[in-house]
């Protein structure tokens, strides 16, 4: 059941559907949400707007007005100016925020009645005391688009009747029902379309963000090694898409660590295997040999002595190739210490070749030596240098017996002193009886890392040469 679950968890949770679901959202804006808004604002207009200061349903619809001012300058047709004023006092007293004033025939304003707190200079300074018919019909023409709001009609609601004109004016602020601390549509509008647009960048922000933080953190765990030089697993988040790579790399660790754990094993086993075979072969091949030397104080045949001879070298190989084995061992083991000091390998180099001559004059090899007189003093260990020079003779002996030559010279490599060890042999590649695991130049490898030396081959069918420099120039 919880492999089930957690397989259910694993499709429901996805970056994909997380943006789709944001993408829908934003969509959803026009037809959903923005009508949704203009619902809110009429509720909030309601909620939000202050009491209005005077009773504004008298002046709410325009039409009713308009009828019921047309319908009293039809009555004011036969009445005199007197009850004209009369009438209009009345219904001042009734539209108390109106303004209200006519104009008889001969075009002179009789009668302007203002709201109390009015100020009919600054609000009206546009009524004058006698009109001109150019006025009159500029005046008549332009009422509606007025502010405030002028209502028209001529006294006895017809031209014919010559009597004037009377005019109504409604200010355009009680013509609106939002005007007393409401928000306007237009406010409201851009208020909702910063609100969603805003908070649409801020969520896929904050989408993108903790995506670029999961990988980030995920980029720092693959990037950044422990002591053992193998990465650490990380904290899981949400079972997404990098979730479960989160989990994949967790598992990658976890496989790496284990397969790291088995080859030190491993090799601490080969370690431990390879020393103990050494030091058990080297006992009975002492005896073996010290038994064919008796034995070759006896009377035998000389294919008898060939024979014990060929043994002897065989065994004597053996006993080099376990000594390199072991060598190798302890060198990449870590086991040796190497004690470097300021050394004129020119001079080891005659000692060597000093020791090497009679194995080489014996082989029948034609020995070129050619050192200068000038010292070359490098950073080595000297009884392992003597080693490195030791298995490289032993090569030569060995695999490139055939070119009967060892030369051992200085050059001037890169404007460096190199050593140069030189055969004429059939060349490094090419096959020979004594070919063997390469361990000989393995430990050769190993020491010069050791003594931050270098060393470069050189092999041809018609020999190979052994360069050897320091990097690090003279010293």
């Amino acid at each position: 059941m919880r492999g089930l679950e957690r397989i259910r968890k694993k499709r429901n949770s996805s970056l994909l559907s997380g943006y789709l679901l944001i993408i829908v959202s934003a969509l959803l804006f026009i037809p959903v949400v923005l009508p949704l808004s203009f619902v809110g604002y009429n509720i909030l207009n309601e909620v939000t707007k202050g009491a209005p200061p005077v009773d504004t349903s008298l002046y709410s619809n325009i039409a009713p007005l308009e009828t019921m001012w047309h319908k009293e300058a039809l009555h004011l047709e036969s009445a005199s100016s007197e009850a004209i004023n009369q009438r209009l006092h009345e219904l001042s007293r009734k539209y108390t925020e109106a303004t209200m004033f006519w104009v008889d025939g001969q075009g002179k304003t009789q009668l302007i009645l203002t709201p109390e707190e009015g100020d009919m200079d600054k609000i009206y300074p546009e009524v004058p005391d006698q009109w001109t018919a150019a006025e009159a019909i500029s005046f008549m023409k332009e009422s509606t688009n007025r502010d405030p709001l002028a209502i028209v009609a001529f006294v006895g609601d017809k031209v014919e009747a010559d009597k004037g004109f009377m005019v109504m004016q409604i200010p355009s602020k009680l013509l609106n029902k939002g005007a007393y601390g409401g928000l306007g549509a237009w406010a409201w509008y851009n208020f909702v379309l910063f609100t969603l647009f805003g908070g649409f960048a801020l969520v896929s922000w904050m989408f993108f963000r903790k995506i670029r933080k999961r990988l980030l953190q995920l980029q720092t765990a693959m990037t950044i090694t422990g002591p053992d030089r193998m990465p650490k697993s990380i904290v899981t988040g949400k079972l997404d898409e990098i979730g479960r790579l989160e989990e994949a790399f967790n598992t990658m660790v976890t496989k790496l660590d284990e397969s790291r754990r088995r080859e030190i094993e491993e090799e601490e086993l080969r370690k431990r295997l390879v020393s103990n075979l050494s030091h058990d072969l080297r006992t009975p091949l002492t005896v073996i040999r010290s038994h064919i030397h008796v034995m070759t104080k006896e009377d035998l045949t000389s294919k008898g002595k060939q024979s014990l001879q060929l043994m002897d070298e065989r065994i004597a190989d053996l006993s080099v190739l376990i000594e390199n084995l072991l060598s190798y061992n302890l060198l990449n083991s870590g086991r040796v210490t190497l004690k470097l000091e300021r050394k004129d390998v020119l001079r080891l180099l005659r000692e060597s070749a000093a020791a090497w001559y009679p194995v080489w004059e014996k082989e029948g090899f034609d020995i070129d030596i050619n050192l200068e007189a000038e010292p070359l003093f490098w950073r080595v260990d000297e009884v392992w240098f003597r080693r490195i020079l030791d298995n490289l003779y032993q090569n030569i002996v060995r695999h490139a017996s055939s070119g009967h030559y060892v030369g051992i010279s200085t050059e001037q490599r890169n404007e460096q002193r190199a050593i140069i060890i030189a055969d004429h042999g059939r060349g490094i590649q090419s096959p020979s009886d004594y070919k063997g695991a390469g361990l000989g130049l393995s430990i050769v490898d190993l020491l010069m890392k050791h003594m931050e030396l270098e060393w470069v081959v050189e092999s041809t069918g018609k020999g190979t040469s052994i360069v050897i420099f320091d990097p690090r120039r003279e010293i």
